[in-house]
């Protein structure tokens, strides 16, 4: 025994022992996304549930260069910080070491900064906190944290590809911008406006409304106040209910403006869009329905498979990087896995993406897409209802990137 144990001490002097270092082929590695499944925005949640455990049995084993198994699971938080602490909780107490979130950049940051604090007070159970869709920029700027790794990309990256579409937009002369009341909808609000004034001084910003988070069930006085504003364009960072039915109520409402939006292909909105959205409702983001290759393999086998759409494409970066940076630590372990993934770089379902070191920011190509008729050109049509997102704009990783304030603080 005390041979084997001078072993063991020795080989951690050079590396480490390696039946704690190395990722052994079919272990299991446990995650826990803390989401709401429950409410208005419950539909979202529930329809990301099964794209993480369909890509969860994807990449796993022979899926991944690391050879691990993924085992995933929700706890559902009713899109309340308080309530995805004590998931939080819940989930490290069960020996969970990989959270995932995304619905609801005020728990994201109550989640980032709990995670922070854990690791801290609990060196050897550290966890490692993945971001598939909080987009709020403080995450990976003044509140950026080490455990902390955005897959999506942020309100001024993706509002970088909008405002420079809009550039070209001649017809875009006055603009209303709506949000929801917290801190997703407060920066797509403050972005929207410094990069019209840099790109575009000539627009008008001739309104701004925020409402409150999945609470609205009427936003017929909202298009109101838009149509006496005489806005020919709104800029909203609105996502499930909140987007479905300001969308319905456009229809309703007799508002025939232009949508630029950040989340027209999720649950619920499509149907609310039908035909009538056509060609003047706007989605920038990382994917989009038509990308062709493995991905609309992908996408058709997961409609077959649960009669829903697939749109959170950062559910896949998640697992390529995880099984990527696993594989590079030889190591299942948060604190080798979080090194290893700094700076990494992964081929994906459209290109290189890399995760860039100094703030823990994902680097990626951004689209523009626009709604339209489904055609054989680009025939996928979400919800069923004939229509798609097809791409009119794509920008690379350079042009949507910005830059960042990050002052990252290392373990050790």
């Amino acid at each position: 025994m005390k041979i084997a144990t001078i072993k063991c001490v020795a080989a951690t002097a050079a590396l480490v022992c390696a039946s704690a270092a190395f990722a052994q082929k079919g272990e299991t590695v446990k995650m826990v996304r803390i989401d709401p499944l429950t409410g208005l925005l419950g539909p979202v949640g529930l329809s990301q549930e099964k794209g993480y455990k369909f890509f969860a049995e994807k990449f796993s084993g022979k899926g991944n260069p690391a050879g691990v198994n993924f085992e995933f699971s929700t706890i559902d938080n009713k899109l309340s910080p308080t309530e995805s602490l004590n998931a939080l909780k819940a989930a490290i107490d069960n020996g969970v070491r990989y959270i995932v979130q995304g619905n609801g950049s005020s728990v994201a940051l109550a989640l980032s900064d709990a995670v922070a604090k854990h690791n801290e007070r609990n060196p050897g159970k550290e966890v490692i906190y993945l971001n598939d869709s909080a987009v709020d920029p403080d995450l990976t700027n003044s509140k950026c944290n080490y455990w902390h790794f955005r897959f999506d990309a942020d309100t001024s990256m993706k509002m970088e590809a909008m405002s420079s579409f809009m550039v070209d937009q001649k017809d875009i002369k006055k603009v209303y911008i709506l949000g929801q009341n917290y801190s997703h909808g407060v920066q797509v609000a403050k972005y929207a406006k410094e990069t019209l004034a840099r790109k575009r001084p000539d627009i008008q910003i001739v309104g701004e409304d925020l409402h409150p988070l999945a609470q609205t069930r009427d936003f017929a006085p909202y298009i109101a106040k838009i149509k006496a504003s005489g806005a020919d364009t709104v800029i909203t960072g609105n996502w499930g209910s909140d987007l479905s039915l300001l969308i319905k109520a456009a229809t309703e409402g007799g508002y025939n403006g232009k949508f630029f939006t950040y989340y027209a292909g999720v649950t619920g909105t499509p149907t609310a869009m039908g035909t009538n959205g056509a060609g003047r409702v706007y989605q920038v983001a990382y994917n989009h329905y038509n990308m062709g290759g493995q991905m609309d393999k992908w996408m058709k086998e997961f409609k077959e498979k649960y009669n829903d759409d697939f749109y959170t494409g950062s559910t896949i970066r998640i697992f390529e990087m995880l099984g990527a940076a696993m594989a590079k630590a030889k190591s299942t372990d948060p604190v080798k896995v979080a090194a290893a993934m700094e700076g990494l770089k992964v081929d994906s379902f459209n290109g290189e993406v890399e995760m860039r070191k100094s703030d823990h920011q994902l680097q990626q190509k951004l689209y523009v897409s626009v709604w339209q008729k489904a055609d054989a050109k680009y025939p996928y049509s979400p919800e069923n209802t004939g229509m798609t997102l097809a791409p009119v704009k794509e920008y690379p990783n350079y042009v949507s990137s910005t830059p960042t304030s990050c002052q990252m603080k290392r373990p050790g």
